[in-house]
């Protein structure tokens, strides 16, 4: 019973998860291209500053925030 009910559950947390990841791809990919050319105008008319990033460097910016967030504690104490 307990394994019928974690075959169940499984792909629905995946998918889950997966949508979750997307989603904060894209907040990053529109918050970078909403704030920085606005921020530093002068450096994306040089070539400075990219004035949009990829989804591979969105994901790179995403663990980097939930780096820095961890050694911040920002996370809930678990005791």
């Amino acid at each position: 019973m307990k394994k019928n009910w974690l075959l169940a559950v499984f792909p629905g947390a995946l998918a889950l998860m997966i949508i979750s990841l997307v989603v904060a791809l894209f907040i990053v990919k529109i918050l970078w291209a909403w704030t920085i050319p606005d921020l530093f105008p002068g450096a994306v008319e040089q070539g400075l500053v990219v004035k949009s990033i990829s989804w591979l460097t969105s994901l790179k910016l995403a663990i980097l925030v939930v780096v820095f967030a961890g050694i911040a504690g920002v996370r809930k104490d678990r005791g």
